[in-house]
């Protein structure tokens, strides 16, 4: 097999902008030019890495887990050629995290401290994404690791082999509504008489929606909920909880002050609550030193970084 390296670096660019003509366009070529590098990537690897009758294309799942190889190869490259040439290279040393929304702000700053405390200093950078966009990330290989809940219904699992996880630390969804000028709960899901509660849910296809699915099918008889609003959002959620537009289920790590200081209250017993378990996910084919070195010591001191809120 004789691969060129810029063939790898078309296809990255390729992957970048779904494009043959933009992509030509960042890689100063013409689209003709560009299209024939493509077509000798896939003879080289001997399979078709692009779904040309997709518009924008999509890469065919061969070519989802050559783009993990391909962009590996092209950054460990690159650093290794500034190492060469005297150039700084510190930032390509900062491990790449996105992190799901409702952990980015609130378990994520002290999950790494209490990681430091144990590993020493980690340098990072975080995006905080949507799950289903972090997952993406992961299997392209555009960032290091990924922090998000764990999906127990299978829907979004990745494949244990090439995307292993660990156990970062649980929460539970709550479900919280705003309080009465006494401070009692607006809404009680507990309650005897047959009622319709005003739900204020997460959009379809929203990863915590799913959960919350099930939940509510065990709803029971005489018990109605109306969706008043939605959003994929919990924080957005947990704003309207707030105006007392009805109830939201929202991670606990998300809403600690307002429960703290009594603006929300859990409206409803432990038949309500759902269980929340956060992992920290990677993918074997990226081989990073800082991620090798850093998986490895979790794998022997995960329960150590655990944090419980």
């Amino acid at each position: 097999m004789n691969l060129e390296v810029k063939w790898l670096e078309d296809f990255v660019a390729l992957a970048a902008t779904r494009s043959f003509s933009q992509a030509a366009k960042r890689r100063f070529v013409t689209q003709p030019a560009f299209s024939r590098r493509i077509q000798s990537l896939e003879r080289a690897v001997g399979s078709t890495l692009v779904d040309r009758s997709k518009s924008p294309l999509e890469l065919t799942a061969d070519g989802q887990l050559f783009l993990i190889t391909a962009r590996n190869v092209v950054e460990q490259l690159g650093e290794a050629l500034r190492h060469l040439r005297g150039l700084d290279a510190a930032a390509g040393q900062l491990l790449e995290f996105t992190v799901a929304h409702s952990l980015a702000f609130n378990f994520f700053p002290r999950w790494l401290k209490r990681l430091q405390a144990v590993v020493g200093e980690v340098g990072s950078r975080m995006t905080a994404m949507n799950v289903g966009e972090a997952m993406h990330a992961l299997r392209e290989g555009r960032c290091d690791l990924m922090l998000a809940y764990h999906d127990p219904h299978g829907s979004l699992q990745l494949d244990q082999e090439h995307f292993p996880s660990l156990r970062m630390g649980a929460t539970e969804m709550l479900p919280v509504c705003s309080v009465d000028e006494q401070g009692q709960a607006l809404f009680d899901l507990d309650a005897s008489d047959e009622q319709v509660i005003p739900l204020l849910a997460y959009t379809q296809g929203a990863f915590l929606e799913r959960s919350l699915k099930i939940l509510l099918r065990q709803k029971p008889v005489g018990m109605q909920f109306r969706t008043v609003y939605e959003t994929a959002m919990a924080e957005g959620l947990k704003g309207m909880a707030l105006e007392g537009q009805g109830v939201a289920w929202i991670p606990r790590l998300s809403i600690e002050r307002e429960l703290a200081e009594g603006k929300l209250v859990v409206c409803g017993s432990e038949h309500w609550v759902i269980p929340l378990e956060i992992r920290l996910y990677r993918c074997t084919l990226v081989h990073k030193p800082p991620v090798e070195r850093l998986w490895q010591r979790l794998v022997s001191d995960a329960a150590q970084v655990e944090v419980k809120t």
